[in-house]
């Protein structure tokens, strides 16, 4: 297997799990349908592109290139989100209907719209913000190509 993809896929299913687990605890405390949690789910996105990044750019030593470093880090970002909005959709539909009904409620007030509008929004969300953390952590990661000058 190719390691970009094999870093990722291990650290995409390490953020879904990180991802998951965050929500759970949110859930036991109540505290799930607070959108405002949710912010917070950017920050263990991060750590899961930034760790995948830095663990390829290991294993790749002097052939890392900003290509597949940032391969690396949308891979590794799809895959978090991909199992996170299957998890979700998942315990939306099957487990806890009553959470999907109220979050609609709450967002589109008068109308009737479906579940998957909440998945939709998961999948934009996880790879838009996947999309700016992979743009982000590259320009630590990339390879200089500045010369030093001689003094």
């Amino acid at each position: 297997m190719n390691s970009t993809v094999a870093v990722s896929f291990k650290y995409g299913l390490f953020t879904a799990i990180m991802l998951i687990a965050y929500f759970l605890i949110l859930k036991l405390f109540g505290l799930h349908l607070n959108p405002w949690f949710r912010l917070f789910n950017g920050v263990l996105m991060a750590v899961g592109i930034y760790m995948a990044i830095k663990l390829y750019k290991l294993i790749s030593g002097a052939n890392f290139n900003y290509i597949n470093g940032f391969k690396t880090g949308l891979l590794t970002g799809f895959w978090g989100t991909f199992l996170f909005a299957v998890f979700m959709a998942i315990y939306m539909f099957h487990i806890d209907v009553d959470f999907m009904n109220t979050l609609l409620k709450d967002w589109f007030q008068d109308t009737n719209r479906g579940g998957g509008v909440l998945i939709f929004i998961i999948l934009i969300e996880g790879l838009a913000s996947t999309a700016v953390l992979t743009l982000t952590f590259m320009q630590i990661f990339k390879n200089s190509t500045k010369l030093v000058e001689n003094q």
